[in-house]
């Protein structure tokens, strides 16, 4: 066993805003105009956690601008962060399957953060289990309950380290609400609702309404926090989803495109089946324009004993501008003003902690120094304790497509839907 945790390679599959900042427009209008992955992972590499770094995308010829872009609004902003990458597809070559190359161009234990549209996370973190590595993916981690049951599976047999960036969780007032909310009672009522502006279907035209749908995108935030709180202690045995539309298909989008969408949840009591608690999850990408917030995000939990109430779109924190407005922001999440030394200063962001702490367990795993399943039972979003939130969110989809409630089940200790 070694006495230190190494660094560790790591490899970011996917090219778009959430990782680089830029969208099919060039740079993000939204909150995340320089990106969080890579930005994250070059100060990691400052701070010795990281070394090689591995971008995988569809487009070869996606990789010059996207190294303009790291230069002008990253390397000549802050110091002493290394940008270099490796990218496939090499080249001016478009191939949708460039992570298969970029997967085993690693070495085997690196960490993969997959940040892709949804249609692609199982196939990808598959392949990356497969080969020998840690892998965090974005939320949704699948669409379907068995593909997320299937890597829970695989990481579990090959000890690897298998998380979902389900980063609320180190929101520190969503943390410490699931804290509060256990010494409330039996669960009553949960209502939450999450949006984003109508531009940023410009950004996700490509597969909005066809590879997957905003409750997927949004309400997997909410649902995870919900399940969270209420884990161990109660199970949802009900899912009926309603959907408007309209306003996405009027701005391109695929005919089938739902613009808002909420999920009503029945909960039962594990110790007392006769106790009941409802939940209702709404997420929308058709929130008006200029609305002062990017995101907005709030949810309402009601107990026996008392509720907890969280608005996280309004910290108390706004500046006016004469050419936008008034805006609300949230620094707390990602923070880009660099330190007073000049170097980035984003580390106490959620954002960041919550790909730092999939780091962190990598190198652990990988160093000998700790097993993967030493993280399970322990509040982090590992692909075990988040099967919950992916069963929601298929049974959601299941209910819009046929029109009726779906109920879930286990049996064999595997959820079920029906």
């Amino acid at each position: 066993m070694s006495n230190e945790t190494a660094p560790i390679a790591v490899g970011l599959m996917g090219t778009g805003e959430y990782t680089t900042g830029i969208t099919p427009s060039g740079q993000s209008k939204s909150d995340k105009k320089i990106g969080v992955v890579g930005i994250t992972m070059f100060d990691l590499r400052r701070r010795g956690k990281v070394t090689d770094i591995v971008m995988a995308g569809t487009n070869g010829g996606k990789f010059p601008e996207i190294q303009a872009h790291f230069q002008k609004n990253i390397g000549d902003v802050y110091k002493g962060l290394d940008l270099s990458f490796n990218g496939f597809p090499q080249g001016n070559n478009r191939n949708p399957e460039a992570y298969k190359e970029a997967l085993k161009s690693l070495p085997k234990g690196s960490a993969v953060i997959i940040f892709t549209p949804d249609s692609t996370h199982f196939p990808i973190a598959a392949e990356a289990l497969n080969l020998g590595h840690h892998v965090l993916v974005t939320k949704p981690a699948t669409q379907k309950l068995e593909d997320h049951q299937k890597l829970a599976e695989m990481a579990a047999e090959k000890g690897l380290v298998c998380f979902v960036e389900h980063h609320k969780r180190f929101d520190p007032a969503y943390n410490d609400a699931r804290a509060r909310a256990q010494k409330l009672g039996d669960f009553n009522f949960y209502s939450s609702y999450m949006s984003q502006p109508k531009f940023q279907l410009e950004t996700f035209k490509s597969w909005a309404g066809i590879d997957s749908d905003i409750s997927y995108y949004l309400n997997s935030h909410h649902i995870d926090i919900h399940c969270w709180m209420v884990e161990g202690r109660y199970r949802p045995v009900k899912v009926t989803a309603s959907a408007t539309t309209g306003i996405a298909t009027s701005m391109g989008c695929a005919p089938q495109t739902e613009d808002t969408i909420t999920l009503l949840v029945d909960w039962q009591n594990v110790s007392d089946e006769k106790q009941h608690g409802t939940a209702v999850y709404t997420a929308s990408w058709a929130a008006p324009l200029k609305a002062g917030v990017h995101s907005e995000q709030r949810f309402h939990y009601m107990a026996a004993k008392g509720e907890v109430r969280v608005d996280q779109a309004h910290r108390g924190y706004s500046v006016v501008e004469d050419d936008i407005g008034k805006l609300d922001y949230n620094p707390f999440y990602v923070k880009y003003s660099p330190d007073e030394n000049g170097y980035f200063d984003g580390q106490k962001g959620y954002g960041y902690i919550s790909l730092e702490k999939f780091i962190d367990a990598a190198r652990e795993v990988s160093s000998g120094r700790a097993k993967a399943a030493d993280y399970d039972g322990k509040g982090l979003p590992t692909i075990k304790a988040t099967i919950v939130t992916t069963a929601l969110l298929h049974a959601g989809r299941i209910s819009l497509d046929e029109k009726r409630s779906v109920e879930i089940r286990e049996e064999g200790g595997k959820l079920k839907l029906i």
